[in-house]
């Protein structure tokens, strides 16, 4: 178990005030490396977003101007061919929703890895079991069970 990085009296002087000031100092100290672990895993996912967002916007930039001309060309390619003016561009609008799911998909991929604060999450719930001290009752330094105690 962590030790507090308060000095207490020697020995086992120490009054139940204490104890429980020590006790509330830890848990809050507790919480404030919780918070710290929290924001410095929501700073590495927001950074991931921010990636990812950058290189969508980038990819979409240069998608779209590359897409009008290849949409045009397309177009054109099939009414040289025989296709009749409205199916020729029916088709190349096909193509466009294809190439926009394509884009979605690996973006949602990318999306996906993530961590949701992980780790986060798995240091406060071991935190809140050393609290609960998993059903054993805490022993008090200097202080001997009696035959009245009941462990909870």
């Amino acid at each position: 178990m962590a030790q507090s990085g308060t000095p207490g009296p020697d020995g086992s002087d120490q009054s139940l005030g204490d104890l429980v000031a020590l006790a509330a100092k830890d848990v809050s100290q507790l919480v404030r490396y919780e918070i710290d672990l929290a924001k410095y895993e929501l700073r590495g996912d927001v950074r991931r977003i921010g990636l990812a967002g950058a290189l969508i916007g980038v990819a979409a930039f240069v998608g779209c101007l590359v897409l009008v001309l290849f949409c045009i060309a397309f177009a054109y390619g099939l009414i040289t061919i025989g296709v009749w003016n409205w199916l020729a561009f029916l088709l190349v609008g096909v193509a466009c929703i294809l190439f926009a799911a394509i884009a979605t998909l690996i973006a949602w991929l990318r999306l996906k890895g993530l961590s949701g604060m992980r780790k986060t999450r798995q240091s406060v719930q071991e935190g809140l079991g050393m609290l609960r001290h998993d059903g054993e009752r805490p022993e008090i330094p200097g202080r001997q069970a009696r035959p009245g105690d009941a462990v909870r």
